[in-house]
């Protein structure tokens, strides 16, 4: 895709925490790439370890709406990608998906509902359920481990899985209709981590190294950095490196700093991905 095309990314925003749209809209823009939001809620900060409370204005009636003036302004996308969403608020996607897509557009799908083996507070168990109507339109699903074994109501293996366990999982991921899966925090020995790269037809790997430390809103950079990146022509594997190694970077630069709780300074490692994307 040339660089000028337009993506819309649609999940929610917090005022002040490193993820979801607050990282979405400036990686993606880092990338090159015009950036249309659509906020599914609004909260004062995100609702991670470290803030005691938060505000929250859930936006679903504006869905609607906002599609509606789109399509008398004959404003529509080359590219769609979402992440935190609500049940109520996956119709109205869907609809989006229809009615405001230019030919050929891509649906980059990151199911983000789980972690840790467990759904996040406020997901109840047939949300997978819907989730999985995004995913059979995506032409990218970017699950972690957690979020594609609810999708596929598989057992969730923390850790000492094989390779026939994530290609396992791919082909499931695969049945459902996604075009292209990468699954994320994929690990075989305890110093690496990375990503399991598939089409379809072959699945392919990349490992950085484990860094000693887990730190919010790292998920979604990963897949704003990713979504940037294949919109700027990279493969899916190439996309996928370029998005885990800025994970790191932005990792990197905030190790050591214990007053930033609240996400990763991103921010600070941006030139690194600006010149990974012109390689």
């Amino acid at each position: 895709m040339a660089q000028d095309h337009r993506l819309l990314t649609i999940q929610d925003i917090s005022c002040v925490g490193q993820c979801s749209l607050t990282v979405a809209l400036p990686i993606i823009s880092a990338c090159g790439i015009e950036a249309g939001i659509l906020p599914s809620s609004v909260l004062s900060n995100h609702t991670g370890k470290g803030f005691s409370a938060w505000t929250f204005r859930d936006l679903t009636d504006e869905m609607p709406k906002i599609l509606d003036q789109w399509i008398k302004e004959k404003i529509d996308f080359d590219a769609f990608y979402t992440g935190y969403v609500s049940k109520a608020q996956i119709p109205h996607i869907l609809d989006i998906f229809k009615k405001a897509a230019r030919p050929g557009a891509v649906k980059i799908v990151d199911p983000a509902m789980a972690d840790n083996g467990k759904l996040y507070a406020g997901f109840d168990a047939d949300f997978p359920k819907e989730m999985a109507k995004l995913v059979a339109e995506a032409d990218y699903v970017l699950p972690n481990l957690t979020e594609a074994s609810f999708l596929l109501g598989q057992e969730y293996i923390e850790s000492g899985y094989d390779q026939a366990y994530i290609e396992k999982t791919i082909a499931g991921l695969h049945r459902m209709g996604a075009k292209n899966v990468v699954i994320t925090g994929v690990s075989y020995e305890p110093s690496k981590l990375g990503a399991a790269v598939s089409d379809g037809k072959k699945i392919e790997y990349y490992f950085h190294e484990r860094l000693p430390a887990a730190m919010h809103g790292t998920g979604d950079v990963y897949a704003s950095a990713f979504a940037g990146s294949l919109l700027r022509g990279k493969s899916a594997l190439e996309a996928a490196s370029i998005a885990a190694d800025f994970v790191v970077e932005s990792m990197k630069k905030t190790l050591g700093d214990d007053s930033h709780f609240y996400g990763v300074k991103f921010e600070k490692a941006i030139p690194y991905l600006v010149n990974r994307l012109e390689k």
